[in-house]
């Protein structure tokens, strides 16, 4: 699966069958290879444990405005309440998980999205008995 990442801010999600390289630079665009992007893993902090990250879209490639990257959890890991000083969207990609706010909990499937507001204090991570992953979208900050 490759994300095209368009200066307009655009995401369209395309296949192609075959692709030799990371990143591709063509002017403005980029183009990035998800499955060949480093997971890191990390834990501590707000995470209740080990959780894997893959940077997508960071200032490292020069982006000034986003941040994009998709978080796995496994079962029962979740983050603590947290706020962040950018809006966010959590795109739910596969697993059983839970977004949730001071006022409401949501089971998350794949196929939802959640729109979180800059300040609001939420936390979000997988239900005890299934792994969770989304593709979180901030801006940077």
């Amino acid at each position: 699966m490759l994300i095209h990442i368009r200066a307009s801010l655009k995401l369209q999600v395309l296949k192609f069958k075959k692709i030799n390289c990371i990143k591709i630079k063509c002017g403005n665009m980029k183009t990035i290879k998800i499955d060949e992007v480093k997971v890191i893993e990390r834990s501590g902090g707000i995470f209740t444990g080990m959780v894997h990250i893959q940077s997508i879209v960071n200032e490292k490639i020069e982006s000034k405005d986003l941040n994009i990257a998709v978080v796995s959890f496994p079962a029962g890991v979740k983050n603590t309440f947290h706020t962040h000083n950018t809006d966010q969207l959590l795109w739910v990609l596969s697993g059983k998980g839970i977004v949730a706010t001071e006022h409401e909990e949501v089971i998350a499937t794949p196929g939802m999205a959640f729109f979180i507001p800059t300040g609001e204090s939420h936390w979000h991570g997988a239900t005890k008995d299934s792994p969770f992953s989304h593709i979180s979208i901030r801006g940077q900050g």
